[in-house]
């Protein structure tokens, strides 16, 4: 078994550019949809025993370096990498191969988006190394 860490990569289209917008401009029942989709898809993992983590994570970020010897640290709103626009949470799996990953990342990318089609999200599949 392999660990692998899927990001979920909100608000560009397959093709990298804007358009698809992040879950919190979505109507509430087409979150509750994606939702639906998503805990099945976690049902199904944990029963496969594939299931590690799976987590969502808020808009809301600080970027926080050293102040420096016996300063506190500085805490300030930027300046970022792209990953507070882009990544909005993952899912952790424990599967046999890269090939079964990236299943299992097609399917994470298949759950329904705004307007009720596959929301097509652009899901970054990469190894956990193992020391």
């Amino acid at each position: 078994m392999a660990k692998f860490l899927l990001l979920k990569h909100y608000g560009l289209s397959p093709e990298g550019e804007p358009g698809h917008a992040p879950i919190f401009g979505w109507t509430p029942e087409e979150i509750d949809a994606h939702m639906a989709y998503q805990r099945q898809l976690i049902a199904e993992l944990r029963e496969s025993g594939e299931y590690v983590d799976v987590q969502a994570l808020s808009n809301d970020s600080v970027l926080v370096r050293t102040g420096g010897e016996g300063a506190p640290p500085v805490v300030t709103d930027g300046p970022y990498a792209e990953s507070k626009e882009l990544v909005a949470g993952w899912y952790l799996i424990d599967v046999e191969s890269k090939e079964r990953a990236y299943e299992i990342a097609a399917r994470v990318s298949a759950a329904p988006g705004a307007g009720g089609k596959p929301g097509d999200e652009l899901l970054e599949v990469r190894p956990i190394l193992s020391m």
